[in-house]
């Protein structure tokens, strides 16, 4: 079977940013075939898929975020310029002259351009060019009449930066490949896997970026016995970083998350996975997050405790609208998720005395 990166094309370019995740879900819920039926929406938005397995096995909740880090309106001024507030966190210095995407409750998305409201270069002072602008500084501009505007927009629009996907080879290119990569994953695992271990709960999850919101109430309904998160993580394999620095590199395989600031995995599930992918030749690493968190944070906290671990894409550029993975970490994360469903026992936790 091959894999399918059309469809990660129309996951990466749709527009869902926390909150308004309602065009990737639907999305995903036309590609799940025949486990539609399986497939319900919970009141804060998440798709969760439920795939039968033995009656005594293990119930396990596969978690991966629809949403991305973009904006709202927050005020349209006089002249028909916009502020935005942000949902996800960005580095400033990624978002100078950039197109983005004005989705008005009625009529066609308005194209604007997005630049922060300070003096261009051949007016500044050279204080002025060693400024960083701010978020508030940012502007929309759509290039309208101001009453125009007012009458199109509101506040609360969602607003997403506009990048087309792009097939490199041997990598590919786009905006909200986090995690539109764990969507994907999830999604070519549930066509891959025929004979399931587990009980298992597929969850596309909503507003990860701004607290792990949906995997907190996912996780206390589904009361999972082992959780497993998937996203991207940091590949700063890249000029101007230490080799110690780089997290994970591209193209090493799957990176099993050892721990990041939101989640220790629990070891016995780090081996498991370790083991899982060398048994079966399937490339991996490990990783070690400085900063930063997935839904694996909110399903090991959930309840009583949930032993949870995550499955990681290596990702160059995250946070911006050229986010680069590898074809091959990908077909490795895909191969990794069905081993570990499919192996029998592979999601008991050792028994301990």
């Amino acid at each position: 079977m091959t894999h399918d990166y059309a469809l990660l094309r129309r996951l990466s370019e749709a527009a869902g940013v926390p909150g308004r995740e309602d065009r990737v879900r639907e999305l995903i819920r036309s590609e799940l075939g025949a486990l539609a039926e399986h497939a319900r929406t919970d009141a804060m938005g998440n798709l969760i898929v439920d795939v039968p397995g033995p009656e005594s096995a293990p119930l396990v909740m596969v978690s991966a975020h629809m949403d991305e880090i973009g904006f709202v309106v927050r005020h349209v001024d006089d002249q028909g310029f916009l502020r935005v507030q942000n949902l996800g966190g960005f580095d400033v210095r990624n978002l100078f002259a950039r197109l983005v995407t004005v989705h008005v409750r009625h009529g066609e998305p308005r194209t604007g351009v997005l630049n922060p409201g300070v003096k261009p270069l051949h007016i500044a002072s050279p204080e002025d060019r060693k400024k960083i602008p701010e978020m508030a500084d940012f502007v929309v501009d759509l290039g309208l009449p101001a009453e125009t505007v007012k009458a199109e927009v509101r506040v609360g629009d969602m607003v997403t930066l506009q990048q087309t996907f792009q097939d490199l080879g041997d990598v590919v290119v786009g905006k909200a490949l986090d995690d539109r990569v764990g969507c994907w994953i999830l999604l070519e695992a549930l066509r891959r896997l025929e004979t399931p271990a587990v009980r298992l709960a597929a969850v596309f999850s909503v507003q990860e970026e701004v607290g792990r919101r949906g995997a907190i109430t996912s996780a206390f309904s589904v009361a999972p016995d082992v959780g497993i998160a998937l996203d991207t993580t940091l590949a700063v394999d890249t000029p101007g970083t230490k080799p110690d620095q780089a997290v994970t590199r591209l193209g090493a395989g799957a990176a099993i998350k050892v721990s990041d600031s939101s989640t220790i995995s629990h070891g016995w599930l780090v081996d498991r996975l370790a083991d899982l992918a060398e048994a079966n030749g399937i490339a991996h690493q490990f990783e070690v997050l400085p900063l930063g968190g997935t839904d694996a944070g909110a399903i090991q906290r959930s309840r009583g405790g949930v032993a949870s671990g995550t499955l990681s894409t290596p990702s160059r550029y995250v946070h911006t609208v050229t986010e680069m993975v590898a074809k091959s970490d990908l077909e490795a994360g895909v191969a990794l998720l069905v081993r570990f469903l499919s192996a029998p026992g592979a999601a008991v936790a050792p028994t301990t005395a």
